[in-house]
């Protein structure tokens, strides 16, 4: 405790100290016609950020912290009008009270999710009428409900704007209240048991494109998708140096990284094949009028170490990539939303052999596959065949064969949210969001139902530990008692056996946000 007084005091005291430095930004110069003609000025670079160095007695030097500048108004006309270098610092440290079994690193998968309005003020177990807006980010083990942390609480954290690190040591999460002068990215680092902002932000959507922050494997760097100029870039943020560096810079559009399971390689999307500039200043430069506002691109790797960026495929697509182990990379093509013609094809490559394959099955001639969920080693995926018809959750190989249909287990289009366990023996089926018509359903290899448990009545988003162990989920319970429509995170074994509510005893809302733990 005297420790962590100690840190907090020298923390206020050098943010006090600190003097300001102003990030440079690009001033372009408008003509009064029409035409955008700005003066092409030097791109600003992103200089270093003030560094948080935690030594062995945990003492953190705060370098000096430049002074938040004003974000100008983004107006639908000019659309390619530069904006300035983002405002990143660091400032609004705090200390985490994390007990040393998670700051020292998780030795076992924990599960994670968020518990909003615990009131204390109420008796029953029913969902709690919110009386405060709190919300607390816990761990718990799987196997033992009462083993949980409380690991980050705010009143600002919202459910569908917190990334979890895989090893659950980084968490990122945006507060984007504008009536608080607390709003922004932020980071946790409970390896070392502090949180700050790194990014002046009310919004993660960039340039109408939504980014959310990725991290790195081991949880110590995080990429962020940041508006520069004319352009969206790719930066990444150390954990351990509080730096800024640029890991995908240039005149076009790139955005939706994600890290290779093993951090050798970040796979995102770019227009730069369609539209090379943005720069209203090059007399090539692309514009709204003429090419329309990017919505998406093709996919790219960029390895980490050596910045080689490299194009993947000739595919056009508008959602991000994801890998499926550390060198297969998977991504779709097509717009499932046609009215008249909706269309969704599935593509993988092998990295860095940039050798790219369509899963098809076979005499379809205009594929609308959705939801999909790869096994890992990438042999095997289950997904939705959407046709005129019918709506079927299908199981086919890399190469296009029909391994079988799930005929017990239909859903909705979008309906379906299923995962394979680690070895790829189980496959677990659950709905997505809200729409969960069923209870645990877990397939063995030769896709025989071994588990149909009723209780949860509906499970939902069901997800196994990287360990293989467990099966976790979000459960609804919709049987006409005190409790009716609550959703609580449940455990299960890998064959969906020995269910456990992991947050029965807590009141309020609950969020599953996922698995944390070893790398």
């Amino acid at each position: 405790m005297l420790r962590r007084f100690c840190l907090l005091g020298i923390i206020m005291i050098c943010a006090a100290c600190a003097s300001t430095q102003t990030v440079p930004t690009p001033t372009p110069t408008l003509t009064a016609t029409n035409t955008l003609t700005p003066t092409q000025t030097a791109t600003p670079t992103v200089s270093s950020t003030p560094t948080l160095t935690l030594t062995a007695t945990i003492t953190p030097t705060i370098t000096p912290t430049p002074t938040e500048t004003a974000t100008p108004t983004i107006t639908p006309t000019p659309f390619n009008t530069p904006l300035p270098q983002p405002n990143i610092q660091l400032d609004n440290l705090d200390l985490l009270d994390v007990p040393d079994v998670v700051r020292d690193g998780l030795s076992r998968s924990f599960v994670a999710f968020l518990n909003k309005n615990d009131a204390q003020t109420i008796t029953s177990l029913s969902t709690a009428q919110p009386t405060n807006n709190q919300r607390i980010l816990y761990y718990v083990n799987p196997a033992n409900r009462e083993e949980r942390y409380a690991i980050l609480e705010s009143p600002w954290l919202q459910d569908d704007m917190i990334f979890l690190s895989p090893t659950g040591n980084g968490i990122a999460y945006l507060i984007s209240d504008i009536s608080t002068p607390f709003n922004g990215l932020y980071v946790a680092d409970v390896q070392v048991g502090v949180t700050g902002r790194i990014l002046h932000t009310n919004s993660l959507v960039q340039r109408g494109i939504y980014n959310p922050p990725a991290w790195s494997p081991d949880g110590r760097r995080l990429a962020v998708v940041l508006e520069t100029g004319y352009s969206l870039d790719i930066f990444t943020y150390n954990l351990d140096s509080s730096t800024w560096s640029a890991l995908v810079r240039d005149n076009s559009f790139n955005f939706y990284p994600v890290w290779s399971p093993d951090g050798r390689y970040v796979a995102f999307v770019s227009d730069r094949a369609i539209c090379p500039t943005w720069d209203a200043a090059d007399p090539s430069a692309c514009t709204p009028e003429e090419d329309g506002t990017p919505v998406g691109g093709h996919v790219y790797v960029v390895e980490v170490a050596t910045g080689i960026t490299t194009q993947v495929s000739d595919q056009f697509t508008t959602e991000p990539p994801y890998w499926i182990n550390n060198r297969m990379l998977a991504f779709s093509s097509g717009d499932p939303f046609d009215i008249l013609n909706p269309t969704r094809s599935l593509w993988f490559a092998t990295i860095p052999q940039m050798i790219v394959s369509e899963v098809r099955l076979p005499n379809d001639t205009a594929p609308n596959y959705l939801n999909e969920s790869w096994n890992a080693l990438g042999t095997r995926v289950v997904f939705q065949n959407a046709t005129d018809t019918a709506t079927e959750t299908v199981v086919a190989s890399s190469t296009g064969e029909l391994l079988a249909v799930l005929e017990a287990v239909p859903f909705a289009r979008f309906g379906l949210e299923a995962d394979w366990s680690p070895d790829g023996t189980r496959l677990a089926v659950g709905g997505a969001g809200g729409t969960c018509p069923y209870g645990v359903r877990v397939y063995n290899e030769a896709f025989n139902l071994v588990a149909t448990g009723t209780s949860p009545q509906n499970i939902c988003n069901p997800v196994y530990s990287a360990d293989g162990q467990y099966l976790a989920f979000t459960g609804i319970t919709t049987t006409s008692t005190a409790v009716d429509g609550r959703r609580d995170v449940y455990s299960a074994t890998l064959d969906g056996f020995g269910v456990s509510n992991l947050t029965g005893q807590l009141r309020g809302e609950m969020t599953f946000l996922g698995w944390v733990g070893p790398e």
